[in-house]
């Protein structure tokens, strides 16, 4: 999956919290002399006058503009020091966010990488704080949550896409490697992802044992491994080939199927079936 593909699903989150946060707009009701009965009363009869709302500032208006643009053309509409300015928005209501979202963009390259970098990273940059850096990080749970509701209970065999991109949402910019497996019932819909390990840069420690006694605690008739390379090279090592066979092996003795082992780089991936490795 492209860092487009990632921003996408990301801005649609935005949109919809967005739509939870959008704070009631102040309106001036006018009244034409017709409808002055219409209006508060005062204690000789008279009619009140409307009250007039305060003028918006270039910040509150820069603002109405974003949203505006947002839910009228779509996330694909705006940049990426959009999308991060309005992330920004629900943490930072009274500051301009837009230097801010440029010194993210800055410091992380894209979206999608600042979205993804670790807190206390994003905390650090000028500007931002443990509020706004939350703010981040919850946009990019709501977008792995959306890839994630798109093949949980689902066949995944035949719904494959969508799978690699909840695989990249959820591993693609991780800074060390990660060990999930997929739990699929005897119908290939997927039960459970999980994530059984964590290591380095370059390895992670996979005991063949635990893969197979979860998938008998879960009653999985099969499963799929991946899992990622910070480098963003997918193509396995020779430990990559060796672990994924013993766990074939230990898995088959209990009549549970591997699928596949998938291998997640930076915006791309490498499926050991089709490449003739399982």
């Amino acid at each position: 999956m492209s860092s487009d593909t990632h921003g996408t699903r990301a801005a649609e989150a935005l949109a919809q919290l967005e739509l939870l946060a959008k704070p009631n707009e102040a309106k001036l009701l006018r009244y034409p002399p017709s409808d002055r009965r219409l209006l508060p009363q005062t204690a000789g009869g008279r009619a009140k006058p409307p009250e007039v709302a305060a003028p918006a500032t270039s910040m509150e208006l820069h603002r109405a503009r974003m949203r505006s643009k947002l839910l009228s053309a779509g996330p694909d509409a705006l940049a990426d020091h959009e999308l991060l300015e309005m992330a920004l928005f629900l943490a930072l209501p009274r500051r301009d966010t837009k230097p801010i979202a440029y010194r993210l963009l800055a410091r992380f390259g894209s979206f999608a990488n600042a979205i993804a970098a670790p807190a206390g990273e994003i905390a650090s940059v000028e500007g931002m704080g443990e509020a706004s850096a939350a703010a981040l990080k919850i946009v990019q749970a709501a977008a792995q949550r959306l890839a994630r509701a798109e093949v949980i209970g689902r066949p995944v065999l035949s719904n494959w896409d969508a799978l690699m991109d909840y695989l990249n949402a959820v591993m693609a910019r991780e800074r060390v490697e990660q060990f999930r497996v997929l739990f699929l019932d005897n119908r290939n819909r997927l039960i459970a992802d999980e994530a059984q390990a964590r290591g380095t840069v370059n390895h992670t420690p996979v005991y063949p044992r635990e893969v197979v006694r979860r998938a008998l605690e879960l009653q999985s008739a099969a499963i799929i491994l991946s899992h990622n390379h910070p480098s963003g090279d997918p193509a396995p090592s020779r430990d990559d080939i060796l672990m994924t066979q013993q766990i074939v092996e230990a898995a088959k003795t209990l009549s549970i199927t591997v699928h596949d082992h998938v291998i997640v780089g930076n915006g791309c991936w490498l499926s050991f079936r089709k490449e003739g490795l399982l």
